[in-house]
């Protein structure tokens, strides 16, 4: 079984075309056809929630998202989170995981908790030989997340040409 851990820089992604998108969305859609035969897994912290939702309304206010797209983006991925994804809680331990994350890597505060979140479930999968690939678009993050000891990929590795809104269109 493959567990991917997708921060929210790689989730939004998913519903804003952006470079990675047609990857990321390969990645999440394999995932929801698998799923059935538990051979695909996709692990998101809850604080992915706010971050994602917080992403959005950055894009629409700088004219990234016009309001309808700002919305839709922000109802798909509620419902996704609600029946798509596997939601990992970030506990009292992770916080204090990644405050100690945040001294040893030139870490934000949420991607320190990303980073605690995705050790954690890192560590429970392989003490059942199972692995998890860590992925993220910012690229000190992943840094810091393989200096961790986690497998990492880059959504920004997978750039196709119709992740620019003029060839998806045409």
């Amino acid at each position: 079984m493959a567990f991917h851990y997708l921060d929210a820089s790689a989730l939004v992604k998913y519903y804003v075309l952006e470079p990675g998108s047609m990857w990321v969305r390969g990645l999440i859609d394999l995932a929801g056809e698998q799923i059935r035969l538990s051979a695909h897994s996709i692990l998101v912290a809850d604080v992915s929630v706010a971050e994602v939702s917080a992403a959005f309304s950055i894009l629409h206010r700088v004219n990234r998202l016009r309001r309808m797209a700002w919305d839709s983006a922000y109802d798909r991925f509620m419902d996704d989170v609600s029946r798509r994804y596997q939601l990992v809680g970030a506990g009292r331990d992770d916080f204090f995981a990644a405050a100690d994350l945040a001294r040893q890597h030139p870490l934000k505060a949420y991607d320190a908790v990303q980073l605690a979140v995705a050790l954690r479930q890192h560590h429970a999968l392989r003490a059942v030989r199972q692995s998890l690939i860590f992925v993220s678009g910012d690229k000190t993050l992943l840094a810091a997340a393989e200096a961790e000891g986690l497998a990492t990929d880059n959504p920004f590795d997978h750039v196709s040409p119709q992740d620019t809104p003029e060839r998806a269109s045409s």
